[in-house]
C-alpha cells in the first residue's frame, strides 16, 4: 500500500457524524459540494481522503462557535468526535506548505462544524527524505555549548526593545560573567532602527568571544534575524562571520517556506520562538495543538522550540506544557529515518521555584530553561539568579527538595524568598 498521511481532529457537528466526516475528506480531498462526472470511482479510490477512525464524545446543547441555522431542526444537538483522517501522498507529494493546505485548509470554515481541531499528524517516511529536519537538535546544540548534561540556563534580553546596542552588551557582560549558558534577543527586537542587527552583533560578539577564550566556553546567543527571506540570509551569515552560533526566528512570521530555505543555507543553530501561537491554541474548540504544530517547524529544520513553562503567565496549563515538551524529545519517525527531536524551550514567569516539578513531569534535563526576572530580579544580582537556577536544578536532579537543598544554597535561599 502505498504511503499514506494521517491526521486526528477533534469536531463538533449537529449533523451525523459519518456524514460530517465524509465532507472532511471531501472537502480536502477529490470531492465538493456535488459529484461531478470526472470525479469517477477509480479517481476517489485512487485520491481521495478516507475516514480511518470515528470516537464518539459527549454530546452539546449548544454549540461551540457560531453555527449556520439547520433547515427543519428548531434543537439540534451537538456531538463530539475523535476522528482520523488518511491521504494518499501522491494528491501531494512530500510539501510541509501543501500539507498544511491538505490537513489544515478550509476545514475550520466548513458550515458543518460547530468545533474542529487539528489534533495530532503522522507523516510518512518520504517526508524525513525530502526535509533537512534540525542541523543540530539537542546533541548538536550540547556540543556548541559545551554541556553535556544539566539543562541550559538561558535568559531573555529585556527590555524587550528600548535597548541601544551598546545598552544590550552592557546586559551581556553581566550575564556572561554571571555564568549564563544561553541569551536571547526578544521576539520583538530584531533589526530595528533604534538596535539594528548588525550593530548589536558588533557590540554583542566580542564579549562572547572574549569570554569563550578565556573559558573555552562559548555563551549562545541567538540573535532575532526574523526579517524578509534576503534580510534574514544576510543576517545570518553575519551573525556566523562574527562567530555567533545561533539565529533565531519567530516561526509564524516567517513561515514554513521560509524557515526550510533558512535552514537549507543555515551553519547555526535555529532557535524557533512561537510567538502568536495562541491564535492557533487558545480555543479548545478551533485551531491546531502543539502536537501537530511543532512536527511541522521540526521537519522545517528547528533546534529549539519554545513551550511555555510551568505556572507560567499565560493560559496554557501545567499539564500541556508538559506534553509539548515530551512531544519534542520523542522521535518522529521510525529508524533507519532521523528522529528530527528538538530542545523544548522553558519560558514565561519562570524562576527557580519551577525546577524541580518541571523535572519531576517531564523526566528529562534536555532542554532550556530561559528564566527573565528570576534572573535579572534576583536580590543579590544576576550572577546570584543565576546560580539559583542551576542550584534548582541540581536538587531537582539529586531528588531533594528546593527548602532542603536551599538550606546550604544561599543564592536558592534568596529566591525562594523573593519569588513566591
Amino acid at each position: 500500500m502505498s504511503e499514506r498521511i494521517h491526521a486526528t481532529y477533534l469536531i463538533e457537528t449537529p449533523y451525523p457524524v459519518e456524514r460530517a466526516a465524509e465532507v472532511m475528506a471531501g472537502e480536502q480531498s477529490s470531492g465538493t459540494f456535488t459529484r461531478l462526472a470526472n470525479e469517477t470511482d477509480e479517481l476517489r479510490a485512487n485520491h481521495g481522503a478516507i475516514v480511518e477512525r470515528i470516537e464518539r464524545l459527549d454530546c452539546v446543547e449548544m454549540p461551540s462557535l457560531p453555527v449556520r441555522p439547520i433547515r427543519g431542526s428548531d434543537m439540534p444537538r451537538y456531538q463530539r468526535a475523535r476522528v482520523t483522517l488518511s491521504w494518499p501522498i501522491v494528491n501531494l507529494g512530500p510539501s510541509l506548505p501543501n500539507l498544511l493546505s491538505t490537513v489544515a485548509g478550509n476545514l475550520f470554515e466548513l458550515k458543518e462544524f460547530s468545533a474542529l481541531k487539528l489534533l495530532d499528524l503522522t507523516l510518512p517516511a518520504s517526508f524525513a527524505a525530502a526535509y533537512p529536519g534540525p542541523q543540530y537538535g539537542i546533541a548538536g546544540t550540547r556540543e556548541l555549548t559545551g554541556l553535556e548534561r544539566r539543562p541550559l540556563i538561558g535568559t531573555i534580553i529585556k527590555p524587550s526593545v528600548g535597548l541601544s546596542p551598546a545598552q544590550t552588551a552592557e546586559v551581556v557582560e553581566q550575564l556572561v560573567e554571571g555564568g549564563i549558558d544561553f541569551i536571547k534577543d526578544d521576539e520583538l527586537q530584531a533589526n530595528g532602527p533604534h538596535n539594528p542587527l548588525e550593530a548589536r552583533v558588533d557590540a554583542v560578539m566580542p564579549i562572547i568571544n572574549a569570554h569563550a577564550e578565556r573559558t573555552g566556553r562559548k555563551v549562545m546567543y541567538a540573535f532575532n534575524i526574523t526579517d524578509d527571506l534576503d534580510a534574514m540570509l544576510h543576517h545570518h551569515d553575519y551573525v556566523a562571520a562574527a562567530g555567533g552560533t545561533c539565529a533565531m526566528v519567530a516561526l509564524n512570521s516567517v513561515g514554513l517556506t521560509g524557515v526550510t530555505h533558512l535552514r537549507r543555507h543555515c551553519r547555526l543553530a535555529l532557535h524557533g520562538h512561537r510567538a502568536g501561537w495562541g491564535i492557533y491554541s487558545r480555543s479548545p474548540h478551533i485551531g491546531m495543538s502543539f502536537i501537530a504544530y511543532q512536527k511541522l517547524w521540526r521537519l522545517a529544520g528547528v533546534d529549539h522550540i519554545h513551550v511555555n513553562g510551568l505556572a507560567n503567565k499565560f493560559s496554557e496549563a501545567d499539564d500541556s506544557v508538559i506534553a509539548s515538551a515530551r512531544t519534542c524529545l520523542t522521535p518522529m519517525f521510525a529508524p533507519p529515518s532521523p528522529g528530527c527531536e528538538v530542545m523544548p524551550v522553558f519560558s514565561s514567569g519562570q524562576t527557580a521555584r519551577q525546577a524541580v516539578d518541571t523535572y519531576q513531569a517531564l523526566g528529562s534535563t534536555d532542554l532550556i530553561f530561559c528564566a527573565g526576572g528570576g534572573i535579572m530580579a534576583h536580590p543579590g544580582g544576576i550572577a546570584s539568579g543565576v546560580k539559583s537556577l542551576r542550584q534548582a536544578w541540581d536538587a531537582a536532579v539529586q531528588g531533594v527538595t528546593l527548602e532542603a537543598y536551599a538550606a546550604e544554597h544561599r543564592e536558592l535561599a534568596q529566591a525562594l524568598e523573593t519569588f513566591q
